[in-house]
């Protein structure tokens, strides 16, 4: 792997800081508690009042601690074990370490922009640069001529590339469908609460949909981006639905209505995801993974 010193010590650090990030969301005191305020757009948002989220509405605060628990049971493990395997030369380790570090780079991307400011901002700016400088080194470090020469020809191509276009475009329909009456109507968009803009839905269409698309088509056409894609987009795939799926399970235990159909839906694609991941990992050939440097 090129530059392994170097990921190593960032990927090190991420670790570190994202458990700090991590601990601090899940169990940081003080406060006085849940208060009701008026945003500019008139509305009556609930502000969580504790904790290091205290100034981040009561939807915002469930999905921050659905996330950081998602970090400390999967992310993190996850990624110090791919490392390992990495640094052993491992082919499949590396197509896991680049897609959890998108996860990382996609998550502390969000806390900077969308959190509202708290003691660990600068934190935030770290994991996020970091984990951006980690993701380019890596994806500069695959023989991208040669990526195909690593699967089996019997990889369900079809079923992978079509599940994530389909995931593409569930989630493009389900943030388009909550945009559109604003535009038309010049109506408050459903989850801006007291925000300024809808950050999670904006790196989501310009980011995560584009992407899965993009990466869909490319290894249902056979074209050695799209391998290298997949990995990348499945993974960023199993902790999207696990944080949306624990995040609804935080807001039922606040007292917030939540449809627990769409928690078994969300469920549902978070194993057909894994189920996907396993596939495309089990059809890589074993035999040539240290061909590779």
């Amino acid at each position: 792997m090129k530059n392994k010193n170097l990921i190593n010590i960032l990927v090190l650090l991420i670790v570190i800081g994202s458990l700090v990030c991590s601990l601090a969301g899940l169990f940081w005191k003080g406060g006085n508690g849940q208060y009701e305020f008026k945003s500019i757009n008139n509305e009556i948002i609930k502000i969580t009042g504790s904790g290091i989220y205290k100034n981040d509405s009561v939807s915002i605060t469930a999905q921050g601690k659905a996330i950081d628990i998602v970090t400390l049971v999967l992310g993190i493990p996850v990624l110090l074990i791919s490392l390992y395997f990495a640094n052993r030369r491992s082919f499949r380790g590396r197509l896991i370490l680049t897609g959890t570090i998108g996860y990382f780079l996609y998550t502390y991307m969000s806390y900077t922009f969308l959190w509202m400011y708290n003691p660990l901002f600068i934190v935030y700016v770290f994991l996020m640069s970091s984990s951006l400088f980690i993701f380019i080194l890596l994806m500069m470090s695959f023989d991208m001529e040669n990526i195909s020469l690593y699967f089996d020809k019997r990889l369900p191509i079809k079923f992978l590339g079509g599940f994530q276009i389909f995931i593409a475009f569930a989630v493009g329909m389900l943030w388009l469908g909550k945009i559109a009456p604003s535009i038309f109507s010049d109506a408050v968009p459903v989850g801006l609460e007291h925000y300024t803009t809808l950050v999670i839905q904006g790196m989501d269409l310009g980011f995560v949909v584009p992407t899965a698309v993009l990466s869909g088509v490319l290894i249902i056409k056979k074209k050695p981006l799209g391998y290298l894609l997949s990995s990348i987009v499945i993974i960023k795939g199993i902790t999207l639905l696990a944080s949306i799926t624990a995040g609804m399970v935080y807001l039922a235990m606040d007292n917030v209505s939540v449809n627990m159909v769409e928690v078994g839906v969300f469920s549902f694609f978070d194993i057909l995801a894994v189920f996907a991941l396993v596939l495309l990992m089990k059809n890589i050939k074993v035999p040539s993974e240290n061909r590779l440097g």
